[in-house]
């Protein structure tokens, strides 16, 4: 046989089996990684109204990127912060600790939100007590921290979102962050990222771009006829803000109203804004346009708001996806213009889901309901259950989802054992309708845990630290949460809210599109736990310090 005959057949048969690269393997080097975020874009919405999708939006991600459609969160409590925390390291709450929205130090017993730090306040606004804000609450490293620390510097890392923690957690410890000021209208950020604004910032904020707004109403993108919620637009268990009402077209206000920012972000103009800055900032950055990958991460934050005011199964839910999808195709668009898709790597997913409304579900047989927050109060049955048992009612310090948190100074005084007393608490929350489970920190620091799904996604959760005593499960579509915040807005009530471990609050959709990834769909169970892990394992750098993930093969495939 001849060499050449010989050295052909060799490569027939490192081709057959896949050990020579393909083309496509030139394109793992992109100018920009592109981390979208959809607060509260359940794994199911995207595909609800498919058939109503544009070209350049959703459409491009299903037809020329991969898509994962079985994407579940693995931890218990799924809120925001927590779910913004998982994205961007690929890490538990229990490794990089944002366990949720707000949290009790058990130094001072005082609430700490999660991207607290009063060491840097908000540029532009004095010093307050709880008011200044960085990244440093996150206990892990990012993936952008990661892809800066692997080239000494030389990328560059960018956040953007209506939301603070929307911002401040994705951007990691390396980045820079702006958000929206709902009192305003501005993007702002603090002394952790700059001295003072960039000089492109100010101008966006001097055009006040928010202001175009005033006047305006939010109307329906399309004939009434074509929605499938088009008859239900008024529902007595949907909540309302001053004069934005339950019903289309909803009012903006004319601009006089204390809160109109904050109407704003309750509507689909809030990732409108989103979209507008980050355009600005992708244009005076040169993000993406030097000579090393960059990292961008953009929150849209209005499907969280109006699906809790109105719910996932809502017109308002059903007009604001098809308007995100105009949002998402400028945006790629934008993109393409500046940087170009085929050398941008996109993913987009959500940092949780969302249930339906109880009223709703209970419309369609189930046994659902609202459970009273002020059964944790002294007063309650609880605290009397308390006190015919340790001789105290004080025992209990404060509900704040997804914990109830003891008073240990009572415990303490009382002289009582705090595993005693937390089990106890936690077999009589058991005992009431709405709560399905409660586990105890005692238990679990303890590992007095099985291998049943919902103790491994409380344990998922647990930090030592920063937990509570007893970590609350509610039944199926029952609402547990305290509606504190929005009462302070002045939000009467709340149609849906999210943050259990169930199905509906884990389901996300992953997707992975430019830079040479493939067409195709997935079905196999995954979570957005890994994506940290296939950006690092694309860009050939190591994970993030926290990452549990794998990297998705699919993706990593010529």
């Amino acid at each position: 046989m001849k060499f050449k005959e010989l050295l052909l057949i060799l490569i027939i048969c490192f081709l057959a089996n896949g050990l020579v690269p393909s083309a496509s393997a030139d394109n793992k080097s992109p100018n920009l990684v592109l981390q979208i975020t959809v607060d509260q874009l359940r794994g199911d919405l995207p595909m609800r109204f498919k058939d109503r999708l544009g070209k350049g939006g959703f459409r491009y991600l299903l037809e020329n990127g991969t898509h994962y459609n079985n994407a579940h969160y693995q931890h218990a409590n799924t809120e925001t912060a927590v779910g913004h925390a998982t994205l961007a390291t690929g890490a538990d709450p229990a490794r990089h600790g944002i366990v949720a929205n707000d949290w009790i130090d058990q130094k001072t017993g005082k609430f700490v939100y999660n991207t607290e730090d009063d060491r840097h306040h908000i540029i532009g606004s004095k010093p307050k007590p709880h008011k200044g804000v960085s990244p440093r609450n996150i206990l892990s490293s990012t993936i952008g921290d990661e892809l800066v620390v692997n080239n000494g510097g030389r990328s560059r890392v960018f956040s953007v979102s209506i939301k603070d923690r929307g911002a401040i957690l994705p951007g990691g410890h390396v980045g820079k962050a702006f958000w929206f000021s709902k009192s305003s209208g501005n993007f702002v950020t603090s002394t952790y990222y700059y001295d003072d604004y960039p000089e492109w910032v100010k101008q966006w904020n001097g055009a006040k771009p928010a202001d175009r707004y005033k006047g305006k109403t939010w109307d329906l993108l399309h004939d009434r006829s074509s929605y499938i919620a088009g008859d239900i637009d008024d529902r007595p268990y949907e909540g309302s803000f001053a004069k934005l009402g339950r019903t289309f077209p909803h009012a903006l206000g004319d601009g006089s109203a204390k809160h109109f920012y904050l109407i704003l972000t309750l509507t689909p103009i809030g990732d409108e804004l989103t979209l507008d800055f980050a355009k600005t900032l992708i244009d005076n950055e040169k993000v993406g346009q030097g000579d090393a990958t960059d990292y961008l991460a953009i929150s849209f934050s209005s499907t969280d708001y109006v699906g809790h005011l109105f719910g996932p199964s809502s017109l308002e839910t059903e007009d604001n996806i098809l308007r995100l999808d105009r949002v998402l195709a400028e945006l790629f668009q934008y993109v393409d213009k500046k940087i170009g898709l085929d050398k941008t790597l996109i993913v987009l997913s959500a940092d949780h889901g969302g249930p339906e409304a109880p009223e709703y579900m209970a419309e369609h047989g189930m046994e659902t309901g609202r459970f009273p927050l002020d059964w944790f109060k002294n007063g309650s049955p609880l605290s009397d259950a308390l006190k015919k048992r340790f001789g105290r009612d004080d025992l209990v310090a404060v509900h704040s989802h997804p914990y109830l948190y003891l008073n240990l100074e009572a415990i303490e005084d009382a002289e009582l054992d705090i595993d005693e007393v937390e089990r106890f608490v936690a077999t009589e929350m058991m005992k009431v309708p709405g709560i399905a489970y409660a586990m105890t920190r005692s238990d679990l620091l303890a590992g007095r845990i099985t291998e049943s799904p919902i103790q491994n996604q409380i344990r998922r959760s647990f930090h030592p630290v920063r937990s509570g005593n007893i970590h609350m499960v509610p039944e199926h579509y029952w609402f547990l949460h305290s509606s504190e915040e929005a009462e302070k807005m002045g939000i009467e009530k709340i149609a849906a809210i999210h943050g259990s471990p169930w199905q509906y609050d884990t389901y996300v959709p992953v997707f992975f599109a430019g830079n040479g990834v493939k067409a195709q769909t997935i079905s196999r169970l995954v979570g957005p736990h890994d994506i940290a892990a296939t950006i690092a394992a694309y860009l050939e750098i190591k994970p993030p310090s926290g990452s549990v993930g794998v990297p998705l093969v699919e993706v990593l495939k010529d």
